[in-house]
């Protein structure tokens, strides 16, 4: 069903290996708006769309436990989410590892909307609790989720590109359903 959201309509969807491009073009774009500044720009620079494009060929052919939505208006493809069991292994939590929303479209719903029915998948799974890591920096990304009710935990030093050791805050909702 066609979400609309002021001016901004759009349409949520698990997307399929043909749409690996287009998710890598996203990814790639949405990385260079969001972490200008935040990550090395030598890093940022070197993102390459066809070797993003294999891996979610890759991963859209084989899904596993691994649940991922778009969300596309008529332009196409404005952001995704993806996400799994947790990598910390708690029993009965899953976690959002990828949401990531063009600036253009960002405001405008597609971001809470992809996290809801990202997190009513996972829940129809099994998972009872949702996780979400962001940079401890991103603040905007720290508002979004806290004005959707996740609850901070205290920041951690994460391996990130290169291996350079990044400041990341983990987002937890105890109770998956107030997502969905």
């Amino acid at each position: 069903m066609p979400q609309s959201r002021g001016r901004l309509s759009f349409v949520v969807f698990p997307p399929g290996p043909s749409d690996a491009e287009d998710l890598a073009r996203v990814h790639v774009q949405s990385w260079r708006e969001t972490y200008r500044g935040l990550l090395s720009a030598a890093f940022l620079a070197r993102m390459s769309e066809p070797g993003f494009t294999r891996r979610f060929r890759r991963e859209l052919t084989f899904p596993g436990l691994t649940v991922t939505l778009a969300a596309a208006s008529r332009t196409g493809i404005l952001g995704y989410a993806s996400g799994g069991p947790s990598r910390r292994r708690i029993a009965g939590e899953a976690e959002i590892a990828l949401l990531y929303v063009l600036r253009e479209a960002q405001g405008a719903g597609v971001g809470r909307e992809l996290l809801s029915r990202t997190a009513r998948a996972l829940k129809e799974g099994g998972a009872r609790s949702l996780m979400i890591s962001v940079l401890a920096e991103n603040a905007p990304a720290r508002r979004f989720y806290e004005h959707l009710g996740g609850v901070a935990e205290p920041a951690r030093q994460e391996p990130g590109p290169g291996g350079e050791l990044l400041w990341e805050v983990a987002y937890v909702w105890p109770d998956i359903g107030k997502l969905t």
